[in-house]
């Protein structure tokens, strides 16, 4: 049996204001096993930012706990890639990839060798040079990813990384992260709005209630790899997956609206 690498016990975070308090997330429990690729859906303002910050170290909880089970002594535990575009203006290209590899004191030839390949493998070798105010919002995605993998962290968090861009954009990136990710197979616990994206990612997918976030239910994506987007949407068991997760996003949205009145 494949052994969990992120385990999740009854985590709750509040945030705390002057007379008030927000419960972010509540009781979320996960256990996500070595390599397998996650995302979590649900409706804006769920929590899944902050589950993904608490992971990041970013936020600690207010109650209940986590573990992510280390690996390979010297790799950096997690690396998270944002919504917004994560690059360092003032560095170019090679620089914002191979910057995790030199904070964390790299051998010359490793930092070399990884930094070129993941540069290949984005599609960005001809552009290395440049800075980022000189290459498009997709690229930008791009440097972002090659930059995580390349640091060659034992998982990936992600926030929406390509929500901002265009659909055609969206897809090419979608098929180069699974690209990567097929060779790599880091455990990586992905956000996003998207039911296509989620259902073309996805070994598993947590569907979130509305604030505060818990996880209500957990569908397995038996569909065999490599996926496209076009396998995705012709087939139909997919095309069911999309309709009961549309409608649960629905109910769920409706229902805190109920709520809220």
């Amino acid at each position: 049996m494949t052994e969990s690498k992120i385990k999740v016990d009854h985590l709750t975070k509040v945030f705390f204001k002057k007379n008030s308090s927000v419960t972010a997330i509540r009781d979320i429990c996960l256990d996500i096993k070595e390599g397998e690729f996650v995302c979590l859906l649900g409706p804006s303002g769920c929590g899944k930012t902050t589950l993904l910050r608490i992971l990041a170290e970013l936020e600690t909880p207010s109650t209940g706990s986590y573990h992510i089970t280390p690996g390979k002594a010297g790799k950096p535990l997690q690396s998270m890639i944002f919504q917004e575009q994560g690059v360092i203006p003032w560095m170019t290209v090679q620089n914002n990839v191979s910057f995790g590899l030199r904070m964390r004191h790299a051998s010359k030839k490793e930092l070399n060798e990884r930094t070129e390949y993941y540069l290949n493998k984005v599609g960005l070798w001809e552009f290395r040079h440049l800075y980022p105010s000189e290459i498009s919002g997709g690229m930008k995605q791009r440097v972002s990813i090659a930059r995580a993998f390349a640091n060659d962290p034992e998982i990936l968090l992600m926030d929406e990384p390509f929500a901002a861009l265009d659909e055609q954009n969206k897809f090419i990136l979608q098929e180069e992260l699974l690209n990567i990710w097929e060779e790599t197979h880091k455990t990586v616990v992905f956000i996003t709005h998207s039911i296509d994206e989620a259902l073309l990612l996805s070994d598993r997918i947590f569907l979130m209630s509305a604030q505060p976030g818990t996880i209500l239910r957990e569908k397995k994506i038996d569909l065999p790899r490599p996926r496209s987007i076009e396998l995705v949407r012709s087939n139909p068991q997919m095309g069911k997956e999309f309709v009961d997760i549309w409608q649960h996003l629905q109910e769920t949205v409706q229902q805190h609206r109920d709520k809220a009145l």
